[in-house]
């Protein structure tokens, strides 16, 4: 049937080429024009338009999915940004605190040192005096035995009398411990 119409259509083209007239009506080739184009329409709509817009809304679908992904990825890596920013700024001042720590326990550390060394160097100093103090006794404690054994052999040269060791000894001892025996400037 449709091979009828396009014969018919072909025929009519033919013995109007004599008369080719653009701007006259045909009103044979109008209508056929018009059935074709009907069943194209029909044919495309059935067979290619749904597959097409269906293709179409898949692409559109896609696409927004591809851009809310896009804008979903976009807002985590904003988030996750941030929180970077925020472990970044902690962790500074996390060492600026350890920092000012360690400052403050290395001058303790510092301080205590010093006050430790202080102390130890008072000691020194005392143990060097009562030292100094107890050699300086023991000096005079051995000069005095020295001086009473001088004084002894002396007054027994003088005297030219043996008295008895003893209470010579007591005599002299008795004299130089009447004899003041506080030390002199310089000694």
């Amino acid at each position: 049937m449709y091979l009828l119409l396009l014969q018919e259509t072909v025929r009519q083209a033919a013995e109007s080429r004599g008369k080719t007239d653009l701007l006259s009506p045909n009103g044979g080739l109008m209508v056929w024009t018009l059935v074709i184009f009907i069943l194209l329409w029909t044919v495309l709509s059935k067979f290619a338009f749904k597959p097409i817009t269906k293709a179409v809304e898949d692409r559109e679908r896609a696409l927004q999915e591809a851009i809310d992904a896009a804008q979903r990825d976009r807002d985590e890596a904003s988030r996750l940004m941030e929180q970077q920013r925020q472990q970044i700024a902690q962790a500074r001042d996390e060492a600026q605190r350890i920092i000012a720590e360690g400052r403050t326990a290395g001058e303790q550390v510092r301080e205590r040192m010093l006050a430790d060394t202080q102390k130890e160097q008072q000691e020194l100093l005392e143990r060097a005096r009562r030292e100094i103090g107890s050699e300086r006794d023991r000096a005079i404690a051995d000069l005095r035995r020295e001086a009473v054994d001088l004084a002894i052999a002396g007054a027994s040269r003088v005297i030219e009398r043996n008295l008895d060791d003893q209470t010579n000894r007591q005599l002299v001892e008795g004299f130089l411990a009447s004899i003041p025996t506080a030390p002199k400037a310089g000694v």
